[in-house]
């Protein structure tokens, strides 16, 4: 899903750093050194954002099925 905008323990904002966590680590970073570098240094901030999925491309899946053509008259 969407990444959370605050954490959920503290309330500290994290939502605005989730795009430049992510493609770093996707370049092949360590991931706390990238965490470190953003100034997340609390746990529970740092858990938000290591353990987040991205799971909107596997809904929309779901959806595109349910607006196809063949499943409007009804199911099959």
């Amino acid at each position: 899903m969407i990444v959370p905008v605050r954490c959920f323990s503290c309330g500290k904002v994290i939502g605005d750093k989730w795009e430049d966590f992510n493609s770093r680590v996707e370049a092949g970073e360590n991931p706390a050194e990238v965490l470190n570098s953003l100034g997340v240094t609390r746990y529970c901030c740092r858990r938000m954002l290591l353990s987040h999925v991205e799971l909107v491309d596997e809904l929309l899946k779901f959806h595109e099925q349910r607006e196809s053509p063949d499943l409007k008259g009804g199911r099959k």
